[in-house]
């Protein structure tokens, strides 16, 4: 079962007092459990265009030295899937060594999940916040998103693939030439439940100075 948008408290104002340290087991929990799921394993139902909204303007508080929101959104679900889809099959069309193949996984791209955020990187020219700061709140609002999403009770999956690496694939996705795609968050349910992967943990990489 989801959680509406409406579970969301609302956002506090600017220089309202918050209490932004507090204890939390179910936040620990899903932190300790966190799994992305497969590409392959996503299902109707996806988030609605208000959870959508939502997730969103939760995937925004995230650390943003400057206040210069160095990242932007692109929904792509419904038709839009399709469009974005035939966008990057004409990107390689004429590549050589493409194939049938090759177009129809370009056009499908978008079709394997109900619903995909594109998080755009867009660096803010800035005499005190470096690029590398600005392009890290990218990866920030990446993940927030995707647990935001875990959160609502949705699953969700955090890739690039090719397109996020080729020049002609962010322009026909409207990307700007100084954008770059920080991920495309992909938003759904789960077909079949997630198992676990052996993950790199802390040990050997940790130092006290």
């Amino acid at each position: 079962m989801t959680l509406p948008a409406s579970a969301i408290p609302a956002a506090p104002k600017d220089n309202d007092l918050v209490n932004a340290s507090y204890e939390s087991a179910e936040t620990l929990a899903l932190l300790a459990r966190r799994r992305s799921t497969k590409i392959a394993h996503f299902a109707e139902p996806g988030p609605s265009p208000e959870q959508i909204d939502a997730l969103i303007a939760l995937s925004t508080r995230v650390p943003d030295h400057g206040k210069l929101g160095p990242w932007r959104f692109v929904v792509i679900d419904g038709d839009a899937r399709e469009r974005a889809g035939e966008a990057l099959a004409q990107v390689i069309a004429h590549d050589d060594g493409v194939d049938d193949a090759r177009l129809a996984a370009a056009r499908g791209l978008f079709l394997r999940a109900p619903s995909c955020v594109m998080v755009v990187s867009s660096p803010k020219p800035s005499p005190k916040v470096p690029e590398w700061e600005q392009i890290m709140s990218a990866g920030a609002v990446c993940f927030a998103l995707l647990l935001s999403a875990h959160a609502m009770g949705f699953a969700g999956a955090w890739i690039t693939e090719w397109p996020a690496f080729d020049a002609r694939a962010r322009k026909a996705l409207g990307l700007a030439e100084h954008e770059h795609v920080a991920g495309f968050v992909y938003l759904g349910t789960a077909r079949e439940p997630a198992t676990e992967r052996v993950r790199a943990t802390s040990e050997g990489r940790v130092t006290r100075f």
